[in-house]
């Protein structure tokens, strides 16, 4: 009996190592795949995939090996990299009840909308987000994505904004004394050197895979000024060298020139934004090779919506939208002609998530190439995250992070606003 045990067990291993017997592949027929970095369409090409992988790319159209293996028809679509958005926020989206739903829902009810988000933004062919700030929703939403208990994008998450007293991410801006009495003094607040550094430290301890602070006003905060610098080049540098120490990228929300310039002085990784750069902001930016992370979509969207649904946003925001807003696409026009490193994102939740790729043609529109639109959300993303072994092109060892699309993005950029098929790390969640 102890000898057949033994011949079992020996038998069962050897079937277990053999993937001829067990491994599943999944061969991808590609009408076109777009090799992101020689910018070239590359005819009738296989993607094989196993588990979460891709483990080859050969030419022609390859047969299934084994019984088990499955062969997905994308013959007649463009195949390309999974998209990448590096600047979201998954847990909310503009309405007219946003201000007040601030008093009324629960981190429950929250949880519940941005895993109904994430799942929109995913099968709008965005397999990796950068999550740029919420409640802490936006990490434990992180966390349920990587278990699979929820379908949604990748998440890296910021956690909780960190702001100054008064600044873009202080959530008692606009209250009666009363109510920021009663609010008392938010986590995410922090002034000085040394709180910069405990707000790092206290976002890092919550399990922030970033780090994202404010150095000016904003857009859709109850100030009254979205430009003014409000955290000095000290404050910037402890945030940044305590995040530095703890292994942390550093995203910055700034819209105008002195608090940009503060930033990348100090070394964020990130101008998100960027909306007011004058030329010694873009210059320096581009000396420094910081990122820049323009979020054009969000300045259309909330410049047309206070055009056309007056009483939309408080009257303090909807001046600041026309005066930010309509600026931003003729800042990342000189910013990309300077030379300015570009990655690709939105702040979707400004607008309705699921509409990411716009962003695309608003940056062609502004004269950026559509091979270099494509390549600021895949190769210069997924370096922007450091995260170059796994994502931003289609090559033998990285997740199988894969959409296909009809027609040719390269001529027509809005072709990537109609994804019909997207697969996260060997998983399909469209397939049309």
């Amino acid at each position: 009996m102890t000898k057949k045990f033994t011949h079992a067990l020996t038998t069962a291993a050897l079937l277990l190592a053999s993937p001829a017997v067990f491994a599943q592949k999944t061969y991808l027929h590609c009408g076109k795949l777009l090799d992101v970095r020689s910018g070239k369409l590359l005819a009738q090409q296989t993607i094989v995939v196993e588990k979460d992988r891709i483990t080859a790319i050969q030419t022609g159209y390859t047969a299934a090996s084994g019984p088990q293996d499955k062969v997905i028809n994308l013959e007649n679509r463009t195949v390309l990299p999974g998209l990448i958005d590096c600047h979201v926020h998954l847990e909310s989206e503009s309405s007219r009840n946003q201000f007040r739903e601030q008093f009324t829902l629960n981190p429950a009810d929250i949880a519940y909308r941005a895993q109904g988000y994430a799942l929109t933004t995913l099968r709008a062919g965005f397999t990796t987000v950068r999550d740029c700030g919420g409640s802490g929703v936006n990490t434990s939403l992180r966390n349920a994505v990587a278990q699979g208990l929820v379908p949604g994008p990748r998440i890296y998450s910021a956690g909780m904004p960190i702001s100054a007293t008064g600044g873009h991410m202080d959530e008692t801006d606009g209250l009666s004394l009363e109510q920021m009495a009663h609010a008392g003094n938010p986590i995410n607040l922090a002034n000085g050197p040394d709180q910069c550094r405990q707000a790092v430290r206290e976002q890092f301890k919550r399990g922030a895979d970033l780090i994202k602070i404010a150095s000016t006003g904003g857009v859709l905060d109850l100030s009254k000024d979205g430009t003014g610098a409000q955290y000095t080049e000290e404050e910037i540098r402890a945030v940044v060298e305590t995040a530095r120490d703890l292994g942390l990228r550093v995203a910055c929300h700034a819209h105008g020139a002195e608090g940009i310039k503060r930033a990348v002085r100090a070394g964020v990784t990130s101008i998100d934004h960027g909306s007011l750069m004058d030329d010694e902001a873009i210059k320096l930016m581009a000396k420094t090779r910081t990122w820049y992370v323009p979020t054009l979509i969000a300045g259309k969207s909330v410049a047309d919506t206070t055009r056309t649904h007056p009483g939309y946003f408080p009257p303090v925001i909807a001046e600041k939208a026309l005066n930010v807003g309509t600026k931003m696409q003729g800042t990342f026009a000189r910013a990309y002609k300077a030379g300015v490193r570009v990655a690709f994102g939105t702040d979707a939740g400004v607008y309705r998530h699921g509409q990411n790729a716009k962003e695309f043609g608003y940056m062609t529109e502004a004269g950026m190439p559509p091979l270099e639109a494509i390549r600021t959300a895949t190769l210069n993303a997924a370096e922007l995250l450091g995260e170059t072994a796994d994502l931003g092109a289609l090559e033998a060892g990285k997740l199988a992070d894969i959409v296909a699309v009809d027609g040719d993005p390269l001529q027509d950029i809005s072709a990537l606003m109609r994804p019909r098929f997207v697969m996260k790390a060997g998983v399909a969640y469209r397939n049309e």
